[in-house]
Parts: C-alpha cells; sequence; structure tokens
C-alpha cells in the first residue's frame, strides 16, 4: 500500500472531509458550523430509501463521527411530504422480493446503516418534516431526540402491507412509547398524529413547519453546549436496552425476512401497493386456508 493510499485512507478514520466531496446521489450532505444535516433527497418517491440510499447514509455517518468540527448530526427529508417512508418497494419488488439471498445482502446495509448511525458518538436530531412511515420510524427512533411539524402523521405499515417491522419498530417502540401503545401502533397499521407522538413520547416537541427549523437549530445549539465526552458515554449507557434487543433479533429478523421475501402475503401487500387498491385480506386468508389443506391431503 501506498504512502498517499495510507494517508488518505488515515484521513477518512481520524478527520472529517468537505461534505461537497462525496457527490452523493440520494442524499443532501451539509455542514454548517458545529451541525452536520443529512437530507433524503428523494421527494418525488415520499423519501424512501433504496440500497444507495442507505449505502451513502452510511458513508455519511463515519465522516460525521470522524469530523472533530461537527457536534450535532441533523436528519431529515427533502420537501415537507415525507421525512422518510422506509424501503423503496419498487426497488424491492424488482430486485429483492423474488430472490431471497439478495434480500438478505440488503438487510446488511439496512443493518450496517443503523448500527452507525446509533455509534457515531455525537447526538442525533430527526427533524420530521413530513410523514414518517415504517422505516422511516425506525430511522426517527435510532436517533437520540426528534421535532416534528405540526401536520406530522407517524406509522407502521408491516402487517399490513406484507412485512414485519423488525428493523427497529418491534425493538424500540415497547421501549420508547410502552407496550401497549407499541402493539397498537404495529398491530393497527393507524398513523398517530404529531400531537399524539409527542404525548407518548416518541418526539420531544412539535411546531409550526414555519417554526422547524428554528427549534432544530436552538436544540443544536443545547446540545453544543454541553460535554462532548460526558455526551459520547451518556449516549453509549442510554443504548443498553436498545442495543441489546436489537442485537438478540435482528439477525433473526434478517433470516426470516429473507425466506419470506416471495411470500404470498408479501407479494398481494406489494401488488396491492403498485396498483394502488385495498389489500384483499379475505383473499389471503382464504388461500392461506388451502395451502394447508393441501399440505394434510
Amino acid at each position: 500500500m501506498t504512502k498517499t493510499h495510507t494517508s488518505t485512507i488515515a484521513k477518512d478514520v481520524f478527520e472529517g472531509r468537505d461534505a461537497a466531496d462525496f457527490g452523493f446521489e440520494r442524499i443532501l450532505y451539509q455542514k454548517t458550523g458545529y451541525t452536520a444535516t443529512i437530507t433524503i433527497n428523494r421527494p418525488e418517491v415520499l423519501n424512501c430509501f433504496d440500497t444507495l440510499t442507505l449505502k451513502e447514509l452510511g458513508q455519511a455517518y463515519l465522516d460525521v463521527a470522524a469530523d472533530d468540527d461537527i457536534a450535532v448530526l441533523v436528519i431529515t427529508g427533502a420537501g415537507d411530504r415525507a421525512f422518510c417512508t422506509g424501503a423503496d418497494l419498487k426497488e424491492q419488488q424488482d430486485h429483492i422480493l423474488t430472490k431471497p439471498n439478495d434480500y438478505y445482502k440488503w438487510m446488511y446495509s439496512f443493518i450496517e446503516m443503523h448500527d452507525r448511525l446509533r455509534n457515531l458518538g455525537k447526538p442525533t436530531i430527526a427533524r420530521l418534516n413530513g410523514m414518517v412511515v415504517g422505516g422511516g420510524n425506525e430511522l426517527n427512533m435510532a436517533c437520540d431526540l426528534a421535532i416534528a411539524a405540526d401536520h406530522v402523521t407517524i406509522r407502521q405499515v408491516g402487517a399490513a402491507r406484507g412485512s414485519v417491522a423488525a428493523g427497529g419498530a418491534t425493538q424500540w417502540l415497547p421501549l420508547i412509547i410502552g407496550d401497549r401503545r407499541a402493539r397498537q401502533m404495529l398491530l393497527l397499521c393507524e398513523p398517530i398524529d404529531a400531537q399524539t407522538a409527542l404525548d407518548w413520547g416518541l418526539v420531544n416537541q412539535v411546531v409550526p413547519q414555519d417554526h422547524l427549523d428554528s427549534a432544530v437549530a436552538e436544540m443544536a445549539q443545547k446540545l453544543y453546549n454541553k460535554l462532548p465526552e460526558c455526551t459520547r458515554y451518556t449516549k453509549q449507557q442510554l443504548n443498553l436496552w436498545r442495543d441489546f434487543s436489537w442485537s438478540m433479533t435482528i439477525g433473526h429478523a434478517r433470516d426470516w425476512l429473507s425466506s419470506h421475501a416471495g411470500h404470498f402475503e408479501t407479494s398481494e401487500g406489494l401488488a396491492s401497493f403498485a396498483e394502488k387498491r385495498p389489500m384483499d385480506y379475505k383473499k389471503i386468508r382464504e388461500y392461506a386456508k388451502k395451502r394447508k389443506l393441501k399440505r394434510e391431503e
């Protein structure tokens, strides 16, 4: 390995880079003073994340961790319709769900993105600018704090659309909002409004849309005016139960979700989404019953 190559790697590990150097395609990455801001820049698909988005998020997190000038990370979505709506279902349908082994690979990128975010050693703020759905809420919960615009709704949809919200929601929702409320969100799949999210402890603050940036900046300043090493270790301690529940379940979830990638429930969920029609839950139950009878014959 050449000396130049070695020094470049060392710089990536120990020093931050100019945000513009990365040339990201799916996210906007900015550094202003002591704050780094990552914006999922896919408003045309409600800021859902495909594989490239996950990889770019993970790369940006590493840079935030390395940059001693950055004290706070803010994560948000482009526009005012959506913060993030989870996995890109078109990519899933076209390239992943019919290939369980590829789903297993995709899930690694998802897990790695989450692990880097939780462990970057600096406080993180979710700037919730629009709807927060599925994996988008898992991204919200992976942050330390959250401020929501007053028009925001938050929802888990896995059990209604052919998946299981085991990429953070089944692990962390009970810790944050309590067991009964978590079951309500995960089993009924109904949205809650911003005020309910505040009352339940899923967000820290709700403000009018035009006050969102100032509220985030004020919170970031409060975090900056704290001791960085003490803050880092406080996060480490606070992450205990999140890390425990995550590590005990995520490997199993990765395998189960991969094995069920082409399952008829998932196929019907994606088809109804693509065709913009309601799910035919009765048909699914009848189909499952027929499959059981065939196995017993």
